[in-house]
């Protein structure tokens, strides 16, 4: 069933000022420039990564999405950190040259693990959704935005449903993410998992 994760307007200032970022006054969730906030890219410090689950620890009442290109080191590190059960784990998968990530991710024991397929890129043949709680996925938008091939959405989709892991379509994009609308094959898709889903 849908539910709204909560915003995070209720979390203590001093939880989110972490130490490194007090230096640097900006938006950015980590000590990198904006563009490079990744927390699992190389630059960021483990010390850091562990603050950010301290954080999320600590606030349990709200639900989080963690989202990492950085895949190897994720695998590489994970057995290092403490998972809070709040946490939602995922990795970006825009075409099959990226479905590696998919492996490192499922040796994480996150309570949600997902794919972001957005913006698609490409088919996924080959995907493998096994350990897979969640996945999404959505076309590109802005300016020079590539479009994305019905046939790639719906295979994803059908993999989905065959596999019973819930399935959120996020936009067809465009020249502007809302272009294009959200509907595929007539419905709406915004699957989430269970408040109670855990990742076995």
């Amino acid at each position: 069933m849908p539910y709204k994760i909560q915003s995070v307007n209720d979390t203590p200032t001093e939880r989110v000022a972490h130490e490194s970022l007090r230096l640097f006054p900006r938006q950015c969730p980590t000590p990198l420039d904006p563009g490079r906030n990744d927390l699992f890219h190389a630059r960021v410090p483990l010390s850091f990564v562990r603050q950010v689950f301290g954080v999320i620890a600590d606030t349990p009442q709200h639900t989080y999405q963690v989202l990492t290109k950085r895949s190897s080191r994720l695998r590489r590190v994970a057995a290092g950190l403490d998972w809070p059960p709040n946490l939602w784990m995922g990795v970006s998968v825009e075409d099959a040259a990226q479905l590696r990530r998919v492996s490192d991710l499922r040796s994480v024991p996150a309570a949600v693990r997902f794919l972001s397929c957005e913006p698609l890129l490409g088919p996924l043949d080959g995907l493998d959704l096994t350990g897979i709680g969640w996945v999404i996925a959505g076309g590109e938008s802005g300016p020079g935005h590539r479009p994305v091939d019905p046939a790639w959405v719906t295979g994803i989709r059908d993999r989905c449903a065959a596999g019973q892991v819930p399935f959120f379509f996020k936009q067809w994009g465009g020249r502007t993410p809302k272009d294009g609308g959200r509907e595929l094959d007539g419905s709406t898709w915004s699957q989430m998992p269970a408040l109670d889903a855990v990742a076995v």
